[in-house]
């Protein structure tokens, strides 16, 4: 029977954590359990850092970007030795059950506490957005406005002085923002990990959208592709000066992206999610994902989830390529 769960944060945050964080406490509240927030991540439950929570304390956290609880890498956790630790720290602290909020690496390593007998659920959050078991993920959606809100004023300048951009977002092993910016901000081109874009074909893209009488061109780069927006800079600029028509210039987004307030779908998700991982905990439903499938809050196995890569849509790359025209 649970009287008592902790909550941590892990990977890179998500505009969202905080409000997950609010939901996760709040209803468990509601059952009638006692709810400690775990600091720093699996670090924190490594090394014993847990703190109680209660309605009041994660009042005024919902509108904040970033996580409160904090989060961090732990070497130790990816050990046995680390994880017997944690759940040594667990049962030191009165725990009978986990959630963790986070992403491909939180979940995993979810799903590696659950395999040693502890109850865990997990709530889908990363702004990559290539979490098995979910369609859209907490931080998603606002991490996308922000890069596109800096592509469409790149787009103005770019006009303004027949430019061409090459826009780095985040994403280092999936294209997702990349490739869901690329279409909304109208870009000329989506270079993405999943499906490889030679520097070559840049080139020709940026050329050819000149010859079209284009005023600015526009290609929106994942970090993680084979060539980022520095590489491709490097090359265009000692292989094509003076033949793609457009100046070229080189713009990274970096962490700006994770930063800020979450926007309203993302609030609502991480609700909703928050409140799920705990109904499922309440229900005797242990070792599952908590997401959004079909605009439904739904739970899939950890198994399904830890150590895998949800793949793209390859008709959305078809899409971009299409409307670029």
């Amino acid at each position: 029977m649970i009287k008592r769960i902790a909550v941590l944060t892990s990977g890179g945050d998500a505009p969202g954590m905080n409000a997950a964080i609010r939901a996760v406490t709040r209803s468990a509240i509601e059952q009638g359990w006692t709810v400690l927030g775990v600091r720093e991540g699996y670090l924190g439950l490594v090394t014993n850092q847990f703190r109680e929570l209660d309605a009041r304390s994660v009042g005024g956290i919902i509108q904040l970007g970033g996580t409160m609880l904090g989060s961090a890498r732990c070497k130790e956790f990816r050990e046995e030795s680390g994880r017997k630790q944690a759940l040594h720290n667990l049962s030191k602290n009165g725990v009978d059950a986990l959630i963790v909020i986070g992403g491909n690496g939180s979940q995993t390593g979810a799903y590696a506490l659950s395999q040693m007998g502890f109850p865990v659920n997990g709530v889908a959050s990363t702004i990559d957005n290539d979490l098995v078991g979910s369609d859209i993920t907490i931080g998603v959606d606002t991490a996308l406005n922000i890069a596109l809100e800096a592509i469409d004023r790149l787009k103005t300048t770019a006009s303004s002085h027949r430019r061409a951009f090459l826009v780095e977002v985040m994403g280092r092993d999936c294209g997702y923002l990349a490739l869901m910016s690329g279409i909304a901000g109208g870009a000329e081109a989506v270079v993405i990990p999943e499906f490889e874009t030679t520097p070559e074909q840049v080139a020709q893209t940026i050329s050819a959208a000149y010859a079209r009488g284009k005023s600015h061109a526009l290609v929106v780069v994942a970090e993680g592709a084979k060539h980022d927006a520095d590489a491709l800079f490097r090359y265009l600029n000692e292989n094509y000066k003076d033949e793609l028509g457009f100046e070229v210039r080189a713009t990274t987004l970096g962490h700006v992206q994770r930063g800020g307030a979450p926007l309203a779908y993302d609030r609502l998700l991480a609700s909703r999610l928050g409140y799920g991982a705990v109904e499922a905990l309440a229900r005797g439903e242990y070792g599952v994902l908590c997401g959004m499938k079909g605009g439904q809050v739904t739970t899939t196995p950890l198994a399904e989830v830890a150590g895998k890569t949800k793949s793209l849509d390859e008709r959305l790359l078809k899409l971009a390529q299409v409307l670029a025209r």
